[in-house]
Order: C-alpha cells, then structure tokens, then sequence
C-alpha cells in the first residue's frame, strides 16, 4: 500500500440546486418563502417541501407575495424572499421590488424562467432577450441592486451569496432561475451564515457631529424615520433626545419610533403632519434628521423653514435635503457613539410633554363614521405590541395623523411607490414572522386590488384583522375631483358593495362584521383581538369627508365646506 497517496478530499454535497438556494436560505435565517407557484418554479417547491427548516407560503398574486416578503423584511429585520414562475407571473413582481427599491427593503426575488435549450426559440414565457424576447435581466435590474442569471451550477453559490449580500445592504436582489437549473445537480459547500458586521460611521466623523450638537448649538428638533425601527434603536433615540434635551417628530412611515409618552414629542412631519413640527423648526438652532432620507411626503410643508435651518443627518443614506450627513448602515452602534461622544455634559433643559395638534378639517355633512371617530376606536381596541399596516390613500393619511402607536408595535404605511393592497400581503409576512395579531387599515379600493389575500390568511390561519374603509368610492381620487376640479365629474363613486358580507359568503367561517358606529367598531374590534386566526371588519365611513392632507387642505377653495355631488359613474 502506498501511504503516501491520499484521495481528494470532497468539499462539498452533492444536490439539486434548488435544495441548495433552500439550504442557504435556512442558514440566512429565512423561515418563509412566499410565492405563486408555476411550471419553471416548481423545483424551488419541492425544494421547500423537502426542507425542514423553510415553509413555502403560497399566496393569490404575485405583487402580494412580494409585499408578504417585504413585511416579513420590515419587521423581522430578516431578508424576505419571494419565489414566482416566469412570464406574467415574474411580471407582477415588479411592482412590488419597486416598492421594496424605493423604501430600501432587504428582498430577494427567486424568479423561475424556461430551460435555457429553450430560449430564444420561442419557448412560452421566454424573457432571455434573445430573437427579440422580452430581457429579464434589464427588465428586473431596474428595480434591483442586484440582478444575476444563473446559467450553470458552478455559478450559483457566488452568485446567490452576491445576492444576499446586495440585499443587506438595503434593497431588493433578484436571481432568474432557469428551470434546467434549478434541477441541475451539483457540488456546493456546506451552508454557512457569513454577515459581515454592517458598517458604523466613521470615528471621526461621529466625534465631530457630537461636538456640534453638544457645544456649538442650542435647541435642537430631531425627526426621525423608520430605519430607527428597522434597526431596533428605539431606545438610542430616547437617549440622544434626552441628553440634547430634543424635541423629536416622526416621519409618516416612522409612527412607532418614539414612545406616544415621550416628552418634546412633536408628532408627524410632512402632508398628513401635525403643525407644531413647523413652529418647532422655526425655534430651532439645529434639526438632526435620525434614519431618514425624509423624501417628499415625509417633508411637505417644511421646505421653506428647512432652507433656513443648519440640517445635520445621520442614517444609511444621503437626504433628499441640503444636510451635513454622516453616512451609517449601523444605525443603533452609531446612536450609541454619538451619545457616548455627547455625554453628560450637554446638561439638558428637561422637555415638557404635550400632544401634538391635529390638524382640523371641515365636516363633509353626510353620512358614515367619520375618520376621526373610527382612528379613535382604533387606538382603545389595539392590544399592547399589535402591528399596524395602513395603506395609502385618504384612509392612510387619517391612520398617519390620528392612530398613536404603541412603542412594543410597528406601524407601517408604504410611500415608496404607495402601492394599493400593499397592505393585504405585507401584513401577513408580518404576522408569520411576528406571530402577532397584526391589523391592516385599508380602503375599499385597496381591498378591491388585493383583498382576496384574505384567503391567504385563511388558508394558513395567520392572526391578521382587516379592517376596510368602504366609502364606496377611490376616496382619493374623488377628492381630487372635487378640490382641484370643482366636482363637476368623478370617475371615482362606485355602487354600494357589502364586503364584509361578500368575504363571509365567500369564506365560511371567517369572522366578519360590518359597521357604521363608534361602539360598534370598537365591539367588532374587541371580538376579533380575541381571536387567534383573521377576522374582516367593514367600517362604512363618508366618502366626501377631507382627510387630514395638508395639499387638500390649503388648495383653492376648500376652506369652506365642501358639498357632496351626485357623481356619474362610468
């Protein structure tokens, strides 16, 4: 026997690709998967249904399988992964990665595509660019930061741990899978979580940014964003604000970043704000924006004081404002540093608190539960750490301006992209990552987008309570008809629909109550919190009350009442 020979020693397993994605994704810590699934993904299924760490989670739609993916994300700090076939199916998931890009969401998209002996010559579903056929990589890296074919099973690791690595840094990543691919067998390494620590801000440059707060400057407004939340510096905020003696807003999307409690709490910023974030900046000597690009919707109304005010900024990215940024992708270590740097020494003037000021609008005169009302019902039903989902519109914006939230909870409203019926899938990503009761506040026309997620709630029991504002009508959109165009025309009044009646029928079983008074929201409210699987609450509310939207507001006219119209439907 020769001792000096040795046989290689094997690195690796042998394995279907997709069993290996599935592998990498249970060693990331990812616990779900959601999709729709489709001949050129059905391998990465099995795959799933092979694995005992990983469920796969099939949703209705596409664009809410993404958004399950991107609520999983906001709130778990995990990556959220969606899973789609090709062709129309892969289609839908654009919007959703374009609200994921535009709010800086960590997703990875796992996109199924025709077997590559197929591409090119007119296999269903092509999007190679080949012979004239829709590009999947073009199409997808418009909304990625990252996007890679996967063309042999020597590329995939490297390829899939890029992937991962894009998606840490804030933002979706995209994987196209062809079908031949995903069955292919090769050698990949044992799985292992490699994140590296996320990037502090520089020494120095906290140092500095310390030193302007505590010796150069006096009172100080804080506003903060949602990446407080994200990163879990909830905490660290309360403390900077207490040593710089602060007062501290929110932006929209940022409602649970600061205890309803907290003393200097000034409220919301932007077109849904409250007016004392304005009067604050006037008093200001300094505003320090925490997490926050602070984009339109979170500024509106402030530019003018913000052109006159020294901004500094600390957060992972560069604000849409003229400011003096300290670039961090390690929110709550870099919070840490600078008041550590800052010290006992700033010898704060103690804050008083007081509620912020709503912003009043004029009653509309007709019938239903006014905003107002329901938001107050609301907020005496939610349990203590509930998850809230608001999705956009005239809904949205009463839910930014009135709901407080609880600190233990999270408060999420897309204005990325302001997508309709984000709210239907994101808040059941939420809910499977959480396992929490988790509400979606939501309008009829958002329900009419993506309600039937509902029966994704159902078939898997997930402790979500939709609740929908049906004013019969795209509340918005028929504003805007009347404020801007006199109300002369709507495109936008549709015919009385019992939802909650059409969902009960539709779904035996499911709790769903319709109503149209204080006490009998906060009844519904009460019974379903009791509950352990979903529940749909109708709220049936005015369709021509103004919400509290600044915009809205202060255009021409709308001082004075505005009248209901009878309003042609199409």
């Amino acid at each position: 026997m020769n001792l000096t020979h040795h046989e290689p020693r094997k690195t690796g397993r042998s394995m279907r690709v997709a069993d290996h994605i599935v592998a990498v994704l249970a060693a990331e810590g990812v616990e779900h998967v959601f999709g729709v699934g489709g001949a050129n993904i059905e391998d990465l299924y099995d795959a799933l249904h092979r694995s005992p760490d990983v469920e796969g989670v099939v949703a209705k739609h596409e664009f809410s399988a993404t958004t399950m993916a991107d609520g999983y994300a906001r709130t778990s700090n995990r990556t959220g992964v969606v899973a789609a076939t090709s062709g129309g199916g892969a289609l839908n998931v654009i919007a959703g990665l374009g609200e994921a890009f535009a709010s800086r969401v960590r997703l990875l998209a796992l996109i199924g595509q025709p077997p590559t002996s197929l591409e090119g010559s007119g296999a269903f579903q092509d999007t190679s660019g080949l012979a004239g056929s829709i590009d999947a990589y073009r199409l997808f890296g418009e909304v990625s930061l990252y996007c890679a074919r996967v063309e042999s099973p020597l590329d995939l690791d490297r390829q899939l741990s890029e992937a991962l690595a894009a998606a840490r840094r804030g933002g979706p990543a995209v994987l196209l899978l062809p079908k031949d691919i995903q069955q292919a067998i090769g050698e990949f390494p044992e799985p292992h979580r490699t994140v590296p620590a996320a990037p502090c801000a520089a020494t120095t440059d906290v140092t500095r940014l310390a030193e302007a707060l505590r010796d150069d400057y006096g009172r100080i407004t804080v506003i903060a964003g949602d990446e407080v939340a994200r990163a879990g510096a909830r905490g660290e905020l309360a403390e900077l604000a207490h040593v710089l003696g602060a007062r501290v807003a929110v932006t929209p999307d940022a409602k649970d970043v600061l205890d309803p409690a907290a003393p200097g709490r000034l409220g919301i910023t932007g077109a849904m704000g409250n007016p004392d974030v304005i009067e604050a900046l006037q008093d200001c000597d300094l505003c320090l924006l925490v997490g926050t690009r602070l984009p339109v919707m979170a500024r509106g109304g402030l530019d003018t004081v913000l052109e006159k005010t020294l901004v500094y900024s600390v957060g992972s990215a560069t604000p849409y404002v003229q400011a003096q940024h300290v670039p961090t992708r390690d929110l709550r270590a870099t919070l840490r540093g600078l008041v550590a740097d800052i010290g006992p020494a700033a010898s704060p003037v103690p804050v008083a608190h007081c509620d912020p000021t709503p912003i009043d609008v004029p009653r509309s005169g007709t019938s239903g539960l006014r905003y107002t009302d329901a938001v107050t019902a609301l907020a005496a039903a939610l349990p203590d750490g509930a998850d809230v989902f608001a999705d956009a519109g005239n809904t949205g914006a009463a839910v930014v301006h009135h709901l407080p939230v609880a600190s233990a909870g999270r408060f999420v409203v897309a204005l990325g992209m302001g997508g309709m019926g984000y709210t239907f899938g994101a808040a059941i990503g939420s809910a499977f990552s959480r396992g929490r009761r988790t509400f979606v506040i939501a309008g009829d026309g958002a329900f009419y987008a993506h309600g039937l997620e509902i029966h994704t709630a159902v078939e898997y029991d997930v402790p979500v309570t939709f609740v929908v504002f049906n004013n019969n009508a795209h509340a918005m959109c028929l504003t805007r008809e009347q404020v801007y165009y006199e109300g002369a025309y709507t495109y936008s009044r549709f015919r009385p629909a019992r939802i909650a009646a059409g969902v009960g029928a539709l779904l035996p079983g499911l709790p769903c109550h319709t109503v149209d008074t204080h006490a009998a929201l906060a009844d519904a409210l009460r019974s379903t919190t009791e509950s352990t699987g979903p529940a749909v609450i109708e709220v049936v509310c005015d369709p021509d009350e103004l919400p509290p939207f600044l915009p809205f507001l202060t255009a021409r006219g709308t001082a004075e009442k505005i009248e209901p119209r009878e309003g042609a439907r199409r």
